[in-house]
């Protein structure tokens, strides 16, 4: 009988050990930490998830992000781009100097028919910033936010470029935008993730969003993005298991911890430091947790500003969930909502997403702007690409195709300024052409705000020095939008 070497054996019965114990691993630190009143003070190995040494670079307007993506692509056309010369065209075909050799995705091959404006614009605020009927509430903050009319992307189809938007590639498997920026400054929160997403849907054809999306890629894994849901466990597998003697958990975690350190004094893996301070972090979730997800202690004013009555998973509670993650230290806060794909019956489920949306969004900002964090938070609303000036479908129900060469998006907070219009598409708003903004452009301009110099943040991977940005390319801050 063939044996395996001792090394190797105390390697892989430790790992089967850790597998087995980690579920109720949570239970005992979180039982004594109840039991001594130390939950709000962490210990000195506790997992406070650290930056990079120094950083930031240089001083920050921002010290955390929310990120509202409307998932499917929401039409620039119908928000805060209004096109009078797509009116003249409505019905007639597209001329073919603005589509000829331009990539398309359900339209090749099909006569291109311009469509018009299918919802009025009207200016807004002291800056009169242009706004479609659609958005009555994002209306109200119009001298708040910075509309960038400009943006382009490398992809034309939802799932590449959602990786475009969150890694700055359309290549699989490279950091989420958020674990880069839990990377370089970690997290000021003890008790929560420094990178959470939230999900929700509703509207036209619900696109699934990989969890990829927020993965950290090669950088170590505990800068990935963890998902909270609605219904069930906020978190999967934190609950601690019934049945199990605290006292016995105690013993169990301390005995643990030290086969940790002395497994890792002797390989080094940062990917066991990982585990250490995931389990750790996974018991004071057990309490940080439910207690953020309970709305209960939220004023009734604060309750209908974002058009909710309870956490039911809405876009609305998602909303208001991010305010209190930002008020917890978290990070970087995602939320996605799903059915903005709008190939057909466009009237129909854009008033369906901007009802869900719309008011939550300027509630979002209107309640950090009233609670004094709107300053050193960056919100940013936009999707993964725009839709075509060309209709998709038939009569009423005529809806838009994809599209990479021009949409829309906001910024507000955080050190841009508000009030502010920037970049400009064609007449049809078929090409972004003046102040032309990239993915990449936006990163690096979200970096600079959190005081990261895009640049000189890299992780060493393949022989490659990786940032956010890119290996090679060039990339540009927008500075005339920096208050």
């Amino acid at each position: 009988m063939s044996r395996l070497p001792a090394d190797s054996l105390t390697l892989v019965n430790r790992r089967s050990f850790l597998g087995r114990s980690s579920i109720g691993l949570g239970a005992a630190a979180l039982s004594s930490m109840l039991a001594d009143g130390s939950l709000a003070a962490p210990r000195d190995d506790a997992p406070v998830l650290s930056g990079l040494p120094g950083l930031p670079h240089h001083a920050a307007k921002a010290k955390r992000v929310i990120f509202l993506c409307m998932a499917g692509g929401p039409s620039q056309l119908e928000t805060f781009d209004y096109k009078p010369r797509l009116e003249e065209l409505d019905g007639k075909p597209m001329p073919t100097s603005f589509t000829d050799g331009q990539p398309i995705a359900q339209l090749q091959g099909q006569k291109l028919k311009a469509l018009r404006p299918l919802f009025k614009f009207a200016k807004h605020g002291k800056s009169g910033q242009e706004i479609s009927d659609a958005l009555p509430h994002t209306a109200k903050i119009a001298d708040e936010i910075c509309i960038v009319r400009s943006m382009h992307t490398d992809q034309i189809n939802h799932d590449p470029a959602h990786t475009v938007m969150n890694t700055g590639i359309s290549i699989s498997g490279y950091p989420s935008m958020g674990a880069w920026v839990t990377y370089g400054l970690g997290s000021e929160s003890a008790n929560l993730p420094g990178f959470v997403v939230l999900s929700s849907e509703g509207g036209r054809n619900p696109q699934p969003i990989s969890q990829r999306q927020w993965g950290s890629g090669f950088l170590p894994s505990r800068h990935q993005g963890v998902q909270f849901y609605s219904q069930g466990d906020p978190v999967y597998y934190v609950r601690n298991p019934e049945g199990v003697p605290s006292t016995q958990q105690r013993k169990l975690v301390d005995a643990v911890k030290e086969l940790n350190r002395l497994r890792n004094a002797a390989v080094a893996n940062p990917e066991i430091d990982t585990r250490i301070t995931q389990l750790e972090l996974a018991f004071r979730m057990q309490t940080s947790v439910p207690e953020l997800m309970d709305l209960a202690d939220e004023p009734q004013s604060a309750l209908d500003m974002y058009g909710v009555k309870e956490n039911d998973g809405s876009f609305g509670a998602n909303c208001l969930l991010a305010r209190r993650l930002a008020e917890r230290g978290v990070r970087f806060i995602h939320l996605y909502h799903r059915g903005w794909d709008h190939h057909g019956d466009m009237v129909r489920y854009m008033n369906t997403c901007c009802g869900l949306c719309d008011q939550p969004s300027a509630a979002l900002v209107q309640d950090l702007k009233q609670r004094g964090m709107l300053d050193d938070t960056l919100v940013v609303w936009g999707g993964e690409f725009g839709r075509t000036p060309m209709f998709q479908g038939k009569g009423k129900t005529a809806g838009r195709d994809h599209h990479m060469r021009a949409f829309s998006m906001w910024m507000a907070g955080g050190g841009v300024k508000g009030g502010v219009t920037y970049g400009t598409t064609d007449e049809l708003g078929y090409h972004s052409v003046e102040n032309r903004v990239h993915v990449r452009d936006f990163h690096a301009t979200m970096l600079h705000l959190l005081g990261i110099d895009h640049q000189r943040m890299t992780f060493k991977h393949q022989g490659l020095n990786h940032r956010l940005t890119g290996v090679i390319e060039e990339s540009q801050i927008l500075r005339a939008i920096l208050a």
